[in-house]
């Protein structure tokens, strides 16, 4: 992309304020609410979907060709406060995108993004046939029952195309399962044609590795001491917006342009030099350098009879026996 082009969130940003016109003051009137004239809500989801399906729909039922808005407004809609775009080094993305999530998912750690939403830069992966540009990722607390989801919406070319993940204690695939009956419920409640897609009971199989990938780069901008710097301010972080007092109360203010995150760029250059030592020096004797695969590492921290915190950490690819190859 060059220097002048819009990013494309910016560009999704723009179209769907045109299109909803109000649905910016909307949110924020619903977000002041918050625990006042509306129910509370947990402070890492900033309006739950039951407000942009108000929004969408007007008080009234959402026709069916809008209701994807309802997710994509959403997303926009939290991201739209921060504006962060996330690109990964390289050689992090790369190992990232291939470490195994095994086991239960780390629910808790997820809600630790570092902004009400996120807008993580995805080259090389594809959806369906079509190549991803990207993929926004959210929190939502559903209203009525109290579950917590990951919201993924995809960026490609022909559009945007949400999928929501239940979170909990179980795998990426039940994960996937579970949203999928979901779907498949409120397709038959609302009769809606296609919902056969739903039914398929290898798709959560099938999409398991697709979804791990996101959700290891998601982990990582929640796990401890991430490597994440913005190349223009060197030393900030991310972090959530916060409210400013004007007459009438306090009020969320959107930045004035997009800012980009450099992610994991100091490690990236790392393993970078480490492979060219090591393939420099893949003639000397002794061990011959290699690399050890990327892994996910989670402890509890703290005394077994008080309180204790959940700690995650990855473990970046590390070459062994690489000072061998050093000259």
């Amino acid at each position: 992309m060059s220097t002048n082009e819009v990013p494309r969130p910016l560009k999704y940003l723009r179209e769907l304020g045109h299109k909803y016109p109000h649905a910016w003051k909307q949110a924020q009137s619903f977000w002041q609410d918050r625990g006042k004239d509306l129910p509370d809500w947990p402070r890492w989801c900033f309006l739950p979907m039951g407000g942009w399906h108000a929004i969408v729909g007007g008080g009234q039922e959402v026709p069916l060709e809008r209701t994807a808005d309802i997710g994509r407004l959403a997303a926009l809609g939290a991201w739209r406060y921060s504006q962060g775009i996330y690109r990964f080094h390289p050689e992090i993305y790369e190992a990232l995108c291939g470490t195994e999530i095994s086991g239960d998912l780390p629910a808790d750690v997820l809600l630790r993004l570092p902004e009400w939403c996120v807008y993580i830069e995805t080259p090389g992966l594809c959806f369906g046939d079509e190549q991803m540009f990207g993929f926004f990722a959210h929190l939502e607390h559903d209203s009525n029952s109290g579950r917590k989801e990951l919201r993924i919406v995809i960026d490609v070319q022909s559009g945007l195309f949400g999928f929501p993940l239940h979170l909990g204690r179980w795998s990426v695939e039940e994960a996937i399962r579970r949203s999928l009956c979901e779907a498949q419920s409120q397709a038959q409640r609302l009769n809606h044609e296609g919902k056969e897609m739903f039914e398929d009971p290898f798709a959560p199989k099938r999409m398991a590795p697709f979804f791990s990938s996101m959700i290891s780069l998601l982990l990582y901008l929640c796990s401890d001491e991430p490597q994440i710097d913005d190349a223009r301010q060197p030393g900030t972080s991310p972090a959530y917006p916060r409210a400013k007092k004007v007459k009438g109360g306090m009020k969320l203010f959107a930045p004035p342009s997009s800012r980009t995150w450099n992610v994991g760029f100091a490690a990236g250059e790392q393993i970078v030099q480490a492979r060219t030592r090591a393939r420099s020096g893949s003639e000397r004797q002794g061990p011959r350098p290699h690399l050890r695969r990327a892994h996910w590492h989670g402890y509890w921290k703290g005394p077994r009879t008080g309180e204790r915190t959940f700690h995650y950490k990855w473990l970046a690819p590390v070459f062994v026996a690489a000072e061998n190859a050093q000259s």
